[in-house]
């Protein structure tokens, strides 16, 4: 087949208009698939995330600028067997409603927070973080986004925090996110939230059922000042998220028509150019070329086509969402637009699937045309 490959290319390059505006039309729907696919991946990773980790929050509440947990709640939770490990987490961000620009700080005790988290520093050092009340780390996605470089002063309505190092991490979403310090966050102008938190990640023992200890620091915490509520850090995002994932979970049609819109395009593309060389096939027909040859060569035209767009749409969608760092989020939680190695297969995968498909009624059709007729066609 591939020494056949000089003349489909000759086939594609004389209507070379027609062979573009496919490809485009191809690049355009592989683009928007892979965006929404992207998002697909991006919200399966945050919400899949270890049973290891419990979120505890002010019960009833959702946006973090409502939960007000007191601090030394802290105490109590290290007492409860199977936790490992209490980190009190101060939350601030601007936005508590959907959105393509989420700000989210979190203030942390700085000695705790390569404990809590998995980072490697890009740029900047740990000691100028920790040292500093009004230093942060700023995500690498965040960063990108917003043009930032170590040693530039970031503002976000009354926090204010110099960039002592930028970050990345293992979970995309983490990089949408300033890390600060506790207390700096707790006595920013306008909060005065000192003594309290928005929440408590708990880090289990190996081995320590998460619903059974959730149960229990709920259970102890009753007879607290405010009642809380306890789940797996992976449900809570998720929880938080609950609208979105709505949204998300229908975004696919949208991709599933960009496929249909794609298949009919290559389709209807490859039967003009096959209703365009009818004779040409009767001619290969006369000369030996058999029925399968010729039903072959259209659908690896057709093929080729698809292809050729598709991979074009699957990398500029990647190139987008690698330099742009876009994210969507809601209540302090976001979700990475994801150019991952999956995202990049699945696409490819896809591309040859909707060639095959598209290609085979013009493939049928061109090895069933009688080659008579076509040859007194001739001149």
């Amino acid at each position: 087949m591939f020494r056949f490959l000089p003349y489909l290319l000759k086939t594609l390059w004389r209507h070379r208009t027609r062979t573009l505006l496919t490809v485009s039309g191809s690049a355009v729907a592989l683009f928007v698939f892979s965006f929404v696919l992207s998002v697909q991946v991006g919200l399966k990773q945050l919400t899949e995330q270890d049973d290891s980790v419990l979120v505890v929050f002010q019960a009833n509440k959702f946006c973090p600028a409502t939960s007000h947990l007191p601090q030394d709640y802290e105490l109590k939770i290290r007492e409860i067997p199977g936790v490992r490990n209490v980190v009190p987490i101060q939350v601030f961000t601007n936005n508590c409603r959907a959105s393509l620009d989420v700000i989210v700080f979190y203030g942390i005790p700085a000695e705790q927070v390569r404990q809590a988290r998995d980072f490697t520093l890009r740029s900047g050092n740990w000691s100028e973080f920790e040292s500093h009340q009004d230093a942060g780390i700023v995500g690498h996605r965040l960063a990108t986004r917003r043009k930032l470089k170590t040693g530039d002063k970031f503002t976000v309505g009354a926090v204010n925090v110099t960039v002592a190092g930028i970050f990345t991490s293992r979970n995309p979403s983490e990089e949408d996110y300033v890390y600060c310090h506790l207390g700096f966050l707790q006595r920013t102008r306008g909060l005065d939230l000192v003594g309290t938190v928005t929440q408590h990640e708990v880090f289990l023992a190996p081995g320590a059922d998460p619903a059974t200890v959730a149960s229990e620091i709920d259970e102890r915490l009753k007879g607290g000042t405010v009642r809380t509520d306890t789940r797996t850090k992976g449900v809570f995002q998720a929880s938080s998220l609950a609208d979105l994932i709505d949204l998300i979970d229908l975004s696919k049609y949208l991709g599933y028509a960009c496929l249909g819109l794609m298949t009919v395009l290559l389709s209807t593309t490859t039967i003009m150019t096959v209703e365009d060389r009818v004779q040409q096939h009767a001619v290969l027909q006369t000369l030996g070329v058999s029925t399968g040859r010729i039903f072959r060569l259209v659908l690896a035209e057709c093929l080729l086509l698809s292809v050729l767009g598709g991979f074009i749409g699957i990398f500029a969608a990647a190139a987008t969402l690698t330099f742009s760092g876009m994210s969507i989020g809601a209540e302090a939680v976001t979700i990475a637009f994801t150019p991952s190695l999956e995202v990049l297969m699945t696409g490819a995968m896809v591309t040859v699937m909707v060639g095959v498909i598209a290609g085979l009624a013009p493939a049928w059709r061109a090895s069933r045309a009688e080659i008579v007729p076509a040859l007194r066609s001739i001149g």
